[in-house]
């Protein structure tokens, strides 16, 4: 290579920011953080990052411990990934539809209550059969608590904590299914932190769960996520982010990839909690919403 085409391509790499913009920008979206948890009334705030394009990492309270709610089901589609990629389950393959399962802590038989499921579709197949691969697309998209059941007793507890282990995922606990009411009055729950979800999406960024093939199985379907009013709510209308959101009366998470065009994604995973008075308000957005622009900020300099 010549010395002036040698220029020109050192020209066109971009320069990574320099310390002082980071540092002065985490300053900023620091205090952005303390405002917003004050301002909605938050007990607990768990924040953790990583951009692709900058390589910068941010982190707030990202390894405190939260009920893990319906980000869950991340750790259930890996189990399921590693299966698949085994040879051991097909997505293909047909899955009994029924509404009895066993608690963990007494094996005594227990029911899921329609009216708390996020998702009548499944439903609808009482009696009938729906795939893995259909159970796995309503159990990320709304979130179902039926397909996620039916998927763990088809792979088991034991191996979704397998595949996490496998791939050096900490910070993830899975337990139990969902409304295991014997196991949750026994203190038995599933439970993230930010950091633990961070390097499970990361793992799924990257490619790396388990192949490049299982990674993007994993990645179409949780692009097709129905429920947007966390971290997409806070990025401009051509974001496009592959994410699972958690709720119950005390919490509301999101954790997500966020591609947006002309960049590398970034991950990032938003957990709050709050009392059941306060109610859900719109700290996951507003927290993406700084982040976006924190990026962006640094991106411009």
């Amino acid at each position: 290579m010549s010395a002036k085409a040698q220029h020109k391509a050192e020209e066109q790499v971009p320069l990574p920011p320099s310390k002082d913009s980071v540092a002065a920008s985490e300053v900023s979206l620091y205090r952005n953080i303390l405002r917003i948890k004050q301002e909605h009334g938050l007990e607990n705030l768990g924040i953790s990052f990583f951009d692709a394009e900058t390589t910068i990492q941010w982190s707030y309270n990202a390894d405190h411990y939260f009920h893990a709610a319906s980000t869950m089901k991340l750790a259930v589609l890996l189990g399921v990934m590693r299966q698949v990629e085994r040879g051991e389950l097909s997505l293909e393959s047909p899955v009994h539809v029924r509404n009895r399962f066993t608690s963990i802590v007494n094996q005594e038989p227990f029911m899921l209550d329609l009216a708390r499921d996020a998702d009548p579709n499944v439903y609808g197949h009482l009696g009938k059969t729906l795939t893995v691969r259909e159970l796995a697309y309503w159990m990320i998209t709304l979130s179902s608590n039926l397909a996620t059941n039916l998927l763990i007793d088809v792979i088991g507890v034991n191996t979704i904590q397998l595949a996490l282990d496998e791939l050096d995922i900490d910070g993830v606990r899975i337990l139990r299914g969902v409304e295991d009411s014997a196991a949750f009055d026994a203190g038995l729950n599933n439970e993230v932190t930010a950091n633990g979800l961070l390097k499970l999406l990361r793992v799924v960024a990257d490619h790396k769960a388990y192949s490049r093939k299982a990674s993007e199985e994993m990645l179409n379907i949780m692009l097709e996520q129905q429920y947007r009013s966390g971290i997409p709510a806070g990025l401009p209308k051509a974001a496009r982010v592959a994410h699972k959101t958690g709720n119950i009366s005390t919490v509301h998470h999101d954790a997500g990839i966020v591609y947006l065009e002309g960049r590398e994604p970034y991950v990032l995973v938003i957990l709050t909690q709050f009392s059941a008075e306060a109610g859900r308000g719109t700290a996951v957005a507003d927290v993406s919403r700084d982040i976006f622009n924190t990026l962006a900020g640094i991106s411009d300099e």
